[in-house]
């Protein structure tokens, strides 16, 4: 067997291509493909682009003229992957999940993040009063302007010059605004661990 059968044959094995199958897809006979996987023929340079094609691999590793870490794996290969468009996101500096404090800003600077995000800057939290949320000490959270918040929502709220992050809660009977924080308890982490 050949270097381009050798090829040819594993890269039909590598996608689960049948001989019957790649025929369908380059339109080459039954009987000139199965000389072509025995090593008895290499097809001609228009038949070569068809099945390189049929099996995304290049002509030259088909051939057996170039090696590569793993021939027969390229992009279109990783169906649970998809390509990523990113946007600048202005860095408005930090927010506490603790104790309210004083809102700095970091003016001139950005982060790059997923396009799909929809928010209108990010800042970084600190402290540990949101861990039940899953927002940690350290970790980038971005945020959206809006003019209302809905109840039970999680909102960075800036009272005079004092930000913080905290779960909305509207008391309707006293008429109160709650800024509750998601400390995660050890019962409740006993419970998460049981399940």
């Amino acid at each position: 067997m050949d270097s381009f059968s050798k090829c040819l044959t594993k890269a039909m094995q590598k996608k689960q291509i049948s001989q019957s199958t790649l025929c369908a897809m380059t339109g080459i006979s039954r009987s000139t493909m199965s000389q072509y996987c025995s090593g008895a023929f290499r097809p001609k340079d228009e038949r070569l682009r068809q099945i390189a094609k049929a099996l995304n691999v290049s002509e030259a590793w088909l051939m057996g003229y170039e090696e590569t870490k793993d021939e027969t794996l390229s992009p279109n290969d990783f169906s649970n992957l998809r390509s990523i468009l990113l946007k600048r996101f202005p860095f408005l500096g930090e927010i506490a999940c603790s104790e309210p404090t004083f809102a700095q800003e970091e003016n001139g600077q950005y982060l790059m993040a997923d396009a799909e995000i929809c928010a209108d800057f990010c800042l970084i939290a600190h402290g540990n009063s949101m861990i039940g949320a899953r927002i940690y000490d350290g970790d980038m959270v971005f945020i959206r302007r809006q003019s209302m918040v809905e109840n039970g929502e999680i909102a960075a709220v800036v009272i005079e010059d004092e930000a913080t992050l905290k779960r909305i809660y509207y008391d309707q009977v006293h008429a109160r605004l709650q800024l509750v924080a998601e400390i995660l308890t050890m019962r409740r982490l006993s419970t998460l661990v049981k399940n």
